[in-house]
């Protein structure tokens, strides 16, 4: 069982904090970087989409009460707020 953990705890430094090490004295290009910081809220929604189609009903329920809480982000109100406004959205629609 310790050589399991050992061996798991040696892949995982290999694959997330070496290449922090090399990576950070690269100087990357502006669309690159650009690019790569879109990766956070890409990988987002693609964990949002799913939970918007099965979390309730129907799934134009999910997708109504998605599309209000991205209109109320865009209009830049608070993350509580949005999420409290998609939640009685959606109650408001059943």
């Amino acid at each position: 069982m310790i050589l399991l953990i050992l061996a798991l705890f040696a892949a995982t430094i290999i694959t997330r904090i070496l290449p922090a090490f090399f990576v950070g004295g690269l100087n990357f290009p502006h669309w690159l970087v650009t690019l790569l910081n879109y990766i956070p809220y890409a990988a987002l929604g693609v964990l949002i989409f799913p939970g918007l189609l099965t979390a309730v009903e129907t799934p134009l329920q999910g997708i109504l009460g998605g599309l209000f809480a991205m209109v109320l982000a865009i209009l830049r109100v608070p993350l509580f707020f949005v999420v409290f406004g998609a939640i009685i959205f959606v109650y408001f629609l059943i």
